[in-house]
């Protein structure tokens, strides 16, 4: 069984400080959900209040339909995995898992039974009697989440859980984690500063930046049609150029800048003459001898050349001086761009966008 999550106008201060401010969200029950965001933006603060170790200074917080004001960590139906997992070294694998089991006192022939089930649900099954030193990192943030859902929690709720991993290590718990949470249908709320990670995982993302709740929808609206250039530029690579709202054409516009005059989409909120950046992702980019009739395009030199795997990142340089980037993809057939070439920056209207900066802090 799992709850849903209800966030009404949470706002957490310490002192002057706002670290929270005016968040309102609904996480849905059984939804795997990520706030994503950079160091010191609010995510965690908001974990910390959904697991009852801070109040909201105003607003409120439901889980199932119940608000949680003044009930304690051990009195919500609430698990937490933090990012050092805390398993304990003298213990065995199935003792750590059983251990919340234990306080309740819960028989130890049940206990163990519970612990068995659950390391098979997350694909350990001869690990019972292992100590936490003889088991992988990812072997470990297994056995965190069986002693996690041991107790059976409404609501999972994640501390970039995944952050101490290698790299492969971490893309294979990516999956593992989902595959777990498809398995169980707890709510899992996860918190991490990794986009790839929340947009690989999650069934919805909340972009959050200096407190403020930017955007919630599904991984692809995210990136594809971002709220405002926060969030542009935080998930994913973008090719900026500032610039003027000139002329509007029902949802296109004429947007000039220092490079040129380009034709583009408009983002939320933006009306004529406004100051505003135009976002154009590098995989949308092409470089051509002569500019395609019917798209934006802008003379460039290529400067540097980065070969990374199946991607190969051109860099390049307008008449302005101002840098860019195109990715495209490692096909042995079609030779790159060498540096010093001279090419043409080109970009259909439809794959750019102008967008206003993040969404503002309330006053207080």
């Amino acid at each position: 069984m799992s709850e849903d999550v209800q966030l009404s106008n949470v706002t957490m201060e310490f002192g002057k400080f706002r670290a929270v401010d005016n968040v309102d969200v609904t996480i849905k029950a059984g939804e795997f959900f990520s706030f994503l965001g950079p160091s010191g933006c609010g995510k965690t603060t908001i974990l910390r209040m959904i697991s009852g170790f801070n109040d909201p200074t105003s607003g409120a917080i439901k889980i199932g339909g119940k608000d949680m004001r003044g009930i304690g960590p051990n009195h919500r139906p609430t698990a937490l995995i933090f990012q050092n997992l805390a398993l304990f070294p003298l213990m065995s694998i199935w003792e750590n898992i059983a251990f919340g089991l234990e306080v309740r006192g819960v028989a130890k022939d049940a206990r163990r039974k519970r612990a068995e089930e659950l390391l098979r649900l997350v694909d350990l099954p001869d690990a019972a009697d292992k100590r936490v030193s003889q088991l992988s990192g990812g072997q470990k943030q297994r056995v965190a989440i069986a002693r996690a859902l041991a107790v059976e929690p409404k609501v999972m709720l994640l501390d970039e859980p995944l952050s101490a991993l290698d790299l492969k290590l971490r893309q294979h718990m990516r999956s593992e984690l989902r595959a777990i949470q498809k398995r169980t249908n707890v709510t899992f709320i996860y918190i991490t500063h990794d986009q790839g990670e929340a947009l690989a995982m999650s069934d919805r993302v909340g972009i959050m930046s200096q407190g403020v709740l930017q955007q919630v929808d599904v991984p692809m609206e995210i990136y594809n049609k971002p709220a405002n250039g926060f969030v542009a530029s935080f998930v994913g690579e973008n090719n900026k150029f500032i610039g003027k709202v000139a002329a509007i054409n029902g949802d296109n516009a004429r947007f000039e800048t220092r490079q040129g005059a380009f034709t583009t989409r408009l983002g939320p909120g933006i009306v004529l003459g406004a100051s505003a950046t135009l976002y154009v992702r590098p995989e949308y980019v092409v470089l051509e001898a002569t500019p395609s009739p019917g798209i934006n395009s802008i003379p460039v030199e290529v400067q540097e050349v980065a070969f990374e795997g199946n991607f190969i990142h051109i860099h390049v340089q307008d008449a302005q001086g101002a840098l860019h980037m195109v990715q495209i993809r490692n096909d042995p057939s079609l030779a790159p761009p060498k540096p010093g070439e001279r090419l043409n920056f080109s970009f259909p209207p439809d794959r750019a966008v102008v967008l206003a900066d993040a969404a503002p802090r309330s006053r207080h």
